[in-house]
């Protein structure tokens, strides 16, 4: 039933928030009853939300290192597919801070919330730093700190550190079947639980936050009458690009490595990405995909089962290049300013947020707080996201899953004998 659809509920509290706030023609106190219920409610659900960052990074990143360590025994299909998803992510998040650069249509416009205030003191790096060797400093400062240190102080890039090193040491000096790995895991599984509940109250926490958000704007602290139409110039942008990557980039990738023209690769493809589309979960369209790349790719069993559902975890083109956009966009309707070292950041956070993400629906979110808090972008602004993240997540999910399906050709063709049916 729609009622009970999340997406439809969160529509419908965002433009309840927004139309009840519009509605309100007189001033209203800071400390108004109505004024400290929302902000109750507000802060409450940011709260919760950024309850689980820190674990949420530091498991979800180890977690995805232990796989990736799996795929290291395997030497030559291990390298190949760890080459390929960072690369192919690297280019993702590199076309879309290019195309930022040229196409920023929401600048148009000024910015429409300032708040300086907002920013978190765990930001990476300090406003105006643009000495590399400091910042080379600042960034080395944070990441090699103690790991509880960094987790109580939300220390993102010392979280990530810390996960790095304990995932590798992990890998090199526990055997494959040391229950530590399942403790992870099942940690793992325990966050995402808890973050499914949190989920549940997403209609309630936006409401607040953008009935918050308009009274704002209402009130002369921005421009209500330019913001939606900001909204809507990143959501074009944001699917423009992910579709130049979807449609362009990576089938040139499976073009110049295996031979199989772009208009036959993708009408081989099309059923899981139509799966992947209407789900807007790789994890769910696995089978479909494995089945596809098995009877219509010919790529051997052995890869497929093997580079799939690593890709349904690490490889995700689609997500990263949502981030690293989102970010800029943010970054600018709150008046922050990002250097080129801070845009270098969002490209750094954007992929490692990248790997170990969930392969369901609204996954990037998670990730995406962590890209948020290092360039010091207020984490509500993650409420705007929210609004219009789901029917943006169809595309890149959809995207998401065909650069795991070019993943097992190129890793077959490196790794395997020839194909059968390429062009």
């Amino acid at each position: 039933m729609i009622f009970k659809n999340l997406t439809f509920q969160v529509l419908c509290a965002a433009l309840l928030g927004i139309a009840i706030a519009s509605a309100i023609s007189t001033p209203v106190a800071a400390d108004s009853l109505l004024a400290e219920s929302i902000d109750l409610i507000k802060t409450s659900f940011l709260s919760a939300l950024k309850m689980l960052i820190a674990p949420m990074i530091f498991f979800s990143l180890i977690g995805g290192i232990i796989s990736i360590g799996d795929i290291v025994r395997l030497k030559t299909l291990g390298a190949v597919t760890v080459f390929y998803y960072l690369g192919t992510t690297m280019l993702a998040i590199g076309l879309a801070l290019i195309a930022v650069f040229f196409f920023h249509p929401w600048t148009a416009y000024p910015p429409s919330v300032e708040i300086v205030s907002a920013i978190p003191a765990s930001r990476m790096i300090d406003p105006g730093s643009d000495s590399i060797i400091l910042v080379l400093q600042q960034i080395l400062g944070l990441a090699l700190t103690n790991p509880v240190r960094a987790l109580v102080e939300l220390n993102i890039l010392g979280i990530v550190a810390n996960a790095f090193f304990i995932g590798v040491a992990m890998v090199i000096a526990l055997p494959a079947n040391s229950p530590l790995f399942s403790v992870v895991t099942h940690i793992n599984q325990v966050i995402f639980k808890i973050l499914g509940w949190i989920i549940k109250f997403l209609p309630i926490g936006i409401f607040a936050i953008l009935f918050d958000f308009t009274l704002r704007l209402s009130s002369g602290e921005g421009h209500s009458e330019n913001f939606l139409t900001q909204v809507f110039q990143f959501a074009v942008l944001v699917t423009t690009i992910t579709l130049i990557h979807g449609l362009v980039v990576l089938p040139l990738i499976a073009w110049f490595t295996t031979g199989r023209t772009p208009v036959t690769l993708l009408r081989q493809i099309i059923r899981p990405l139509i799966v992947a589309f209407s789900t807007s979960s790789s994890a769910a369209t696995l089978p479909i995909s494995m089945k596809t790349c098995e009877e219509e790719l010919g790529v051997d069993r052995s890869v497929s089962s093997f580079v799939l559902p690593l890709g349904a975890t690490m490889n995700m083109d689609g997500t990263a290049l949502f981030e690293a956009v989102a970010a800029i966009f943010l970054a600018y309707l709150y008046g922050i300013e990002l250097s080129t070292l801070a845009m270098f950041t969002i490209f750094l956070m954007s992929m490692v947020a990248s790997i170990g993400a969930p392969g369901m629906p609204t996954a990037s979110m998670s990730g995406m707080q962590m890209v948020l808090i290092a360039v010091g972008i207020p984490l509500e602004a993650i409420a705007i996201l929210l609004v219009i993240e789901r029917p943006l997540d169809t595309v890149r999910t959809a995207v998401n899953v065909e650069g795991d399906i070019i993943g097992t050709l190129v890793v077959s063709k490196f790794t395997s004998p020839p194909l059968v049916g390429a062009d």
